[in-house]
Order: C-alpha cells, then sequence, then structure tokens
C-alpha cells in the first residue's frame, strides 16, 4: 500500500501525476460536440398501449373520469393499457403522429387533423344530450348590455385553444352565421398554459378578464363544487356538432383495435359496474364510428377558415 502524504497539497499533486500519467503524450484530446444531443424515447413494451383524453380539462379530471374506463379495458381486453398526459392539444396531436398515443379520445375537430396523419375513427360516445354536442357562449350575469350574439361586437373575448371544438370552431361558426369577424372584437385570447383551459375560460370571465369566452357544454359542470356559478350566465348555444371520438393511431394492429371496440360497445349502463364506469367517464354509451361521420366538422373549418 502507499503511504498517504501527511500534507493533503502533497496528496493531491500525487493524485494529478497519477492521471496524467495514464494519458499517452501521443494520444489526441477527445472533442465532445454538447451541440449534437439526440433526445432519447423511453422504450415500452410492444404488449403495452398509450391510451390519451385530450386535455380540455385538468390532468386530475382526466384520469379521475377515465381511470375506471382503462382499467376495464384492460380487463376485458386482455391488452395492458397506460394512460398518459399530454400537457396540451397541440402535445396530443404530436403524440399521436409520433405513435407515443395509441389510442386517442379527442373532440371533433381534433380528430379531423389526427385523421390526415393516418388516424382511424373506431368508436364515438353518447353523452347526455346525445351523439353531438355543443358550444355555449358565456358572460357575466350582470353584462346587462349582452342579450345576444349580436351584442358580441367590440368584446374581448377569451376561447379556449385553436383546436377546441366546443370551445373555438363550433363558436365561430355561430359569431359567422350572426355577420360578426374576426375584427368586430376588441380582442382573441386562447387559455393559457397545459391543460385545464376550459376551466380557465370560465374564470377569466368571471374574473371579469374577459367579457365574454366560448367553452363546451358540461364545462359548468366540473367547477359547481368550486365557483358561484350564479354569476356566470350561457349568452348563446351554438349548433350540435358530431361527438367525441375514439381513433387509433395509423399502423396500430388491427385486431387490437376491433378488441378494444367491442369491448367499449359492450358498455351497458343497466350494468351495475358498468354504469359507475360511464358515470365517470361522463358519457351514457359507446357506438361505432366511422371516418366520414366526422365530415360536418371538415364543412365547418371550410367555412370558418378565412375568420
Amino acid at each position: 500500500m502507499i503511504p498517504r502524504p501527511q500534507h493533503p497539497h502533497l496528496w493531491l499533486a500525487a493524485l494529478i501525476l497519477v492521471f496524467c500519467l495514464g494519458c499517452g503524450q501521443d494520444e489526441e484530446p477527445l472533442e465532445v460536440d454538447l451541440s449534437r444531443r439526440q433526445e432519447l424515447a423511453a422504450q415500452r413494451a410492444d404488449h403495452d398501449l398509450t391510451y390519451a383524453y385530450l386535455p380540455q380539462y385538468s390532468h386530475t379530471v382526466s384520469y379521475e373520469r377515465h381511470r375506471l374506463l382503462v382499467a376495464y379495458l384492460a380487463e376485458a381486453t386482455g391488452l395492458e393499457l397506460r394512460q398518459v398526459f399530454p400537457d396540451t392539444f397541440e402535445d396530443h396531436i404530436r403524440m399521436v403522429g409520433n405513435g407515443e398515443i395509441d389510442i386517442s379520445f379527442s373532440n371533433p375537430l381534433v380528430y379531423v387533423q389526427l385523421a390526415e396523419s393516418g388516424a382511424q375513427a373506431f368508436a364515438r360516445v353518447v353523452e347526455e344530450s346525445g351523439p353531438d354536442f355543443r358550444g355555449q357562449i358565456i358572460c357575466a350575469r350582470d353584462s346587462h348590455d349582452l342579450t345576444s350574439i349580436e351584442d358580441c361586437r367590440g368584446t374581448r373575448w377569451i376561447a379556449v385553444d385553436p383546436s377546441s371544438a366546443g370551445g373555438y370552431l363550433f363558436a365561430v361558426g355561430l359569431f359567422l352565421d350572426a355577420g360578426l369577424t374576426r375584427e368586430d372584437f376588441a380582442e382573441i385570447a386562447f387559455a393559457p398554459g397545459p391543460g385545464g383551459k376550459q376551466e380557465k375560460v370560465v374564470l377569466a370571465v368571471d374574473a371579469g378578464t374577459y367579457d365574454i369566452g366560448a367553452i363546451r357544454e358540461g364545462t359548468l359542470d366540473v367547477l359547481a363544487e368550486t365557483l358561484d356559478l350564479s354569476r356566470i350566465r350561457v349568452l348563446a348555444e351554438t349548433p350540435a356538432y358530431p361527438g367525441w371520438v375514439y381513433a387509433a393511431r395509423q399502423g396500430l394492429d388491427p385486431e387490437r383495435v376491433e378488441t378494444l371496440s367491442q369491448a367499449l360497445l359492450a358498455l351497458d349502463s343497466a350494468d351495475p359496474e358498468h354504469a359507475a364506469i360511464l358515470e365517470a367517464a361522463c358519457f351514457n354509451s359507446v357506438i361505432s364510428a366511422r371516418d366520414s361521420d366526422y365530415d360536418p366538422i371538415r364543412e365547418l373549418l371550410a367555412r370558418t377558415r378565412d375568420f
């Protein structure tokens, strides 16, 4: 054993000498370019399927609404499903395109965008209002100057997201039908940050930051326990359009898709266990779907493109 020098600085010098001797004089130093980096995606087993609910509400709401459903699908199909939580609508669309999300549950507008990258609708949900749903224009209850959709001219408007169906696109169609264009609004803004955008629209209107907001029907129910909804008024509702849809990413095994589809279609509200799953997920049943069901969304997109 080499005796340790009594003086610390001599011990440090000895260590430096050892390292220097380990480097040959003829060896060129290795240059590392830290600007050339590659992000490594976490590997997952081939049998592991990912399931994502478009983040219209907070991640907590997304998890609570669909955790029983995901567990049911795993048990009913024998497939391993894992719920993942994209932060934004854009993240959801990107992750489906990249194959990071296998099964997407999204609004019809996002589905139309996903279909452009090869995703395929295979089921759609029936809510309390039916297989279609609406958007709502809300304002503060004491906004006495707002009595009709035409009165929105000159207001500050906050919407959910450019990719939101009930929280933006449907409202645009309604405004155009009333003769309002983008230039008729003092401001058009979108809810900031990841997740929970529907709630943020309501809170912004309640705080008086914006005069009107666009949300999907059912959003106010989510806030019933945390906000005094007597301060909010629904000024108008949009026409109904095809509802939320299940889509499989491009390239997903058709047999797995069919297995999941059959399990979803088998949900029966008369079965107490199924009823609890459906109630938590906030829909009544699931019906089959095909891509052409969403042509009305494509038509609305074409009509509102220049807004």
